[in-house]
């Protein structure tokens, strides 16, 4: 049993084929899309006289127009562990979207328990200790429930098939006593366009701590493949005006400086 923090990987992203110059940028594909709306050309011919100067300025015009359909037709796969219950409970809220994640029900977590632990309880030495033992108290108690449940069910049982089943059937029930800080893993993939709104939210200072940092490691990600499509992203006082009223936090949240070097 460890802590553990959050960690995004890029897994797969949209790449375009049959390009002229054999450009794998996504944003070939947005502009290809864009263009179709404008253009009398051919769909086998819409990527010609679209390289990356082109693409850019497409791209940014799309931006300006506020014509979001195009960006649609690209999507991002991310690998992500080391993140609560909590904080996957939250990203799955997000509905336009597919989600893989790791099972309680199928993993047996008797010898690989990790826990996420908030930075101000890690920060005050009573309530770190508190938390960790209680931590402890639910590993023991998710093992001996486990174990009570697989002795009653496997009783008399010699076949290794059957066994394996009800030990599963065992983990299906014992898994309710894992608390929201136990660590899981989970495969999203998500459109351009979504990815904006998520950013939207979740990038905001008034988002989870968590999940605010998952979307802050994406936003890094993904702003080194797609840096057109996503120069505006993230919360909306990044660059335009807080929209939560009273709720506000009074905060400006900076812009990434791969956005600032492109505004330049």
């Amino acid at each position: 049993m460890e802590e553990k923090s959050a960690k995004v990987y890029l897994l797969a992203h949209t790449m375009p084929v049959n390009t002229i110059d054999g450009s794998k940028n996504p944003e070939r594909v947005v502009a290809a899309a864009g263009k179709l709306c404008y253009s009398k050309s051919d769909v086998m011919n819409l990527y010609n006289g679209l390289d990356d100067e082109a693409t850019e300025k497409f791209v940014n015009m799309l931006s300006s127009m506020g014509h979001q359909s195009p960006i649609e037709h690209i999507s991002f796969t991310f690998g992500i562990e080391g993140i609560s219950r909590t904080c996957s409970h939250q990203i799955v809220r997000h509905r336009i979207a597919s989600y893989s994640q790791q099972s309680q029900r199928y993993v047996d977590l008797q010898n690989s328990f990790n826990y996420i632990i908030p930075e101000a309880i890690k920060n005050n030495e009573k309530a770190k200790l508190l938390y960790e033992k209680s931590m402890l108290a639910d590993m023991d108690v998710y093992k001996e429930i486990t174990q009570a449940l697989i002795d009653e069910y496997t009783q008399g049982i010699t076949d290794k098939k059957e066994i394996s089943k009800l030990i599963k059937k065992a983990l299906e029930d014992s898994r309710f006593a894992l608390p929201n800080a136990c660590e899981t893993k989970i495969i999203v993939t998500m459109n351009a366009r979504t990815l904006l709104n998520f950013f939207k939210e979740r990038c905001c200072n008034r988002a989870q701590w968590e999940i605010r940092d998952v979307a802050n490691q994406m936003l890094d990600i993904v702003l080194d493949v797609a840096p057109n499509v996503f120069a505006n992203a993230g919360a909306p006082c990044t660059f335009g005006k807080c929209p939560e009223g009273q709720m506000s936090c009074g905060k400006r949240v900076e812009p990434k400086i791969k956005q600032i070097i492109r505004r330049k």
